[in-house]
């Protein structure tokens, strides 16, 4: 299939998946809900990154095509849900929690998988990196999940997400992913390798600071949480969402683009 083929057959299906939420949120939006804003504005950013994602694999190598339509993909499925938890917000008021993890079990292990494609492209990656990589988000978001779901703890889910983020850390900076980038990686490649990782490491930290707004900081004297609370919590998951899916696309398409250009032979 090509491009052209790809592109016709997603816009339909995303135009069928947004239609219903886009006319009711655009009814109800109010001028001083910034967390529903913020919502609006995130899942057009989303869209948008698809396009530019999925346009651009025309141009990179073979070996990098992939990487992209995976960003796209990150994008997409983050765009859809977007369009969901916008309808939940500016309809009750409240946390979109159900919608925001399934995105996540979905966008996350795409994000993570995109270090072993990037590796993938420039040596023989193991599937060891895949493994530890993934494994390391599901026990980061699902007891994040279980705890803001109200089924454990909310310390509890907090701790063990945290274990898990830690061990994707050492996995990207000291393991056998960071060794590989270390030791094959070109200077486009390591560049990309270096400033994503340090995406996961200071963009991620957006998403504890929310779980502490929203769970720990504006709760009342009996310790339940606020009107505040679920506000502040929206918004910086929000922009947690949209520095790192958007952001780790672009480091991409950068590595991507700059490996393909020197490839292309100089004409005389």
């Amino acid at each position: 299939m090509t491009f052209t083929k790809l592109l016709k057959g997603l816009i339909p299906v995303s135009l069928l998946a947004t239609l219903p939420s886009t006319a009711f949120a655009a009814a109800n939006l109010a001028s001083d809900d910034f967390v529903g804003i913020s919502f609006w504005l995130i899942s057009m950013a989303l869209m948008a990154a698809t396009v530019f994602f999925l346009w651009e694999t025309q141009s990179v190598d073979g070996k990098w095509k992939t990487s992209l339509v995976v960003s796209g993909l990150v994008t997409f499925i983050a765009a859809v849900h977007y369009f969901y938890m916008r309808d939940v917000w500016v309809a009750t008021g409240e946390s979109p929690t159900v919608y925001r993890y399934i995105d996540w079990l979905l966008t996350v292990p795409l994000l993570m998988i995109e270090f072993f494609l990037i590796l993938r492209a420039i040596g023989s990656a193991s599937g060891g990196i895949f493994w530890r990589l993934l494994i390391g988000t599901l026990v980061m978001l699902v007891p994040g999940y279980l705890g803001e779901a109200g089924y454990i703890n909310i310390t509890v889910g907090f701790v063990i997400g945290m274990l898990g983020w830690f061990y994707i850390l050492y996995e990207i900076f000291a393991g056998e992913a960071a060794q590989m980038a270390a030791n094959e990686a070109p200077p486009a490649v390591a560049s990309a390798y270096n400033t994503m990782r340090w995406v996961v490491t200071v963009g991620w930290a957006i998403y504890p600071l929310g779980y502490v707004f929203g769970y720990y900081v504006y709760v009342d004297d009996a310790g339940n949480t606020t009107a505040a609370a679920s506000q502040a919590l929206n918004i910086v998951y929000n922009l947690a969402d949209v520095v790192n899916k958007i952001a780790f696309g672009l480091l991409i398409w950068y590595a991507a683009t700059s490996e393909s250009k020197k490839a292309v032979p100089a004409t005389a």
